[in-house]
């Protein structure tokens, strides 16, 4: 029987947190695996904010839901110009 005199604790197991790139990732290889078109997906997802356009394999859309759509664009323009050679 619990002692009733004590506090008891309660810990619960939180994820990690993911990084934007490493959502991006990972959303684009669900995508990838089935069968659709990632960057058409993306693109509408960030378009419209509709996460019907991330597929739930592999919880790509409970990822994608987690970060803010500005940042999701922010991301994908540094990595462009990163990629560009225009670095400030």
């Amino acid at each position: 029987m619990a002692d009733l005199g004590n506090t008891q604790y309660f810990e619960v197991q939180t994820e990690p947190p993911t990084g934007v790139k490493e959502v991006l990732a990972l959303v684009y290889e669900a995508l990838q695996e089935k069968g659709y078109n990632p960057v058409n997906q993306i693109v509408g997802y960030i378009m419209s904010g509709d996460p019907t356009y991330v597929t739930s394999y592999n919880n790509a859309r409970s990822l994608i839901m987690k970060v803010e759509r500005d940042e999701l664009v922010e991301e994908l323009l540094n990595s462009y110009i990163l990629n560009r050679g225009w670095e400030q």
